[in-house]
Formats: C-alpha cells, sequence, structure tokens
C-alpha cells in the first residue's frame, strides 16, 4: 500500500466538507478557496475545485454570481444556498461524530502502546 496515496484519498474525503465551510463564511471567489485549501495543507488545484464547485451548483448547494473586476475579466462569487447550509449542517454534525469516533479509537491505541 502506498502511505501517499492514502493520504490523498483522506484529503479527497474532505474536501467538499472544507468548500462548503469556506462558501459558508460570506461570498468567496475560487482562488481565495485554493489559497486557503493550500495553507491548510488541503492541497487543491483548480482541475479539482472547479468540477467540484460544479457539483455542488448543480446540487443546489452554492450559487454564484458574476462581478466586474478592475484588473481583468468578470470573477464569479460563490455563496452557499439554504439547501447548502442545511447540507453543511448535517455534515458538521456527521464530521464530529467522525472526530469523536476516531479520537475514541486512535486514543485507546496509545494507552495500550
Amino acid at each position: 500500500m502506498n502511505l501517499e496515496n492514502t493520504q490523498v484519498q483522506m484529503r479527497k474525503g474532505i474536501l467538499e466538507y472544507c468548500i462548503l465551510h469556506i462558501i459558508s463564511r460570506g461570498e468567496v471567489y475560487a482562488s481565495d478557496m485554493i489559497e486557503e485549501l493550500t495553507v491548510a495543507h488541503m492541497i487543491v488545484v483548480e482541475g479539482t475545485l472547479y468540477p467540484l464547485l460544479t457539483r455542488l451548483k448543480n446540487a443546489g448547494l452554492v450559487e454564484y454570481k458574476w462581478v466586474e473586476s478592475k484588473s481583468g475579466p468578470p470573477r464569479k462569487y460563490y455563496k452557499l444556498t439554504e439547501i447548502g447550509a442545511h447540507f453543511l449542517k448535517g455534515l458538521s454534525e456527521t464530521w464530529d461524530e467522525l472526530v469523536q469516533s476516531t479520537d475514541q479509537i486512535t486514543q485507546k491505541s496509545k494507552a495500550n502502546v
């Protein structure tokens, strides 16, 4: 088994959750999302982010608006829909349960070492 591949899969598994969290704070531009995800070591490229944003939009979880830019073409700014906010709430509850369960298991392992 390859450690790097497993680490990448773990990050991909929570990427949608992280993106929805970023968008939930207010209207956000895609490159700002990439920057925040990169700083958090959630290495993401445009080729990963844009298809995910399209899926989220098609699912009705996010919407966007075009905003004119002084330094180039118009930019898409994303925001959460009401459905998206409800969906994120459900994901957050699941995340909290997973963290608690994972901690319970990993802490028991550490105590036995």
